[in-house]
């Protein structure tokens, strides 16, 4: 099985490089036309040439928005964990999901019962019959 692993990762390179090419706006590709990368990542795909140039060269790959790296974005987006036990918010949304869920059980006891109840009154003509 593991002889066959490389030969697997090619093909998971190469097609993602090709579905991302795909899918990449032609305003973020560099260098060539977007046509050209795709006929690259198919055509040299089983070498990994063409799945190596695209990701290395064909796509243009800015960082986040606002031109700041994670950390400094991290570091201005501070948030203070509250532990779900502690949320009044998700407390909340659980005795909603409660309440539903009574809801719903109570009406398929209320079902079961009046099936119950018919096949009993079934049960009770087919004995009156006989």
């Amino acid at each position: 099985m593991l002889r066959y692993l490389p030969y697997l990762l090619v093909l998971a390179l190469w097609i993602y490089a090709f579905i991302d090419c795909l899918n990449t706006p032609e305003n973020e590709v560099r260098h060539l036309p977007k046509v050209i990368w795709v006929i690259i990542v198919l055509l040299f795909g089983e070498v990994l040439i063409g799945p190596i140039a695209w990701l290395a060269a064909g796509k243009a790959r800015g960082g986040p928005a606002g031109g700041s790296t994670p950390s400094q974005w991290h570091a201005n987006h501070r948030t203070e964990f509250v532990a779900p036990d502690d949320n009044p918010e998700f407390l909340k949304s659980l005795k909603a999901d409660n309440k539903k869920d009574e809801a719903l059980l109570k009406d398929w006891e209320a079902d079961l019962r009046r099936r119950e109840e018919e096949l009993k009154r079934r049960e009770s003509r087919t004995d009156d019959e006989s």
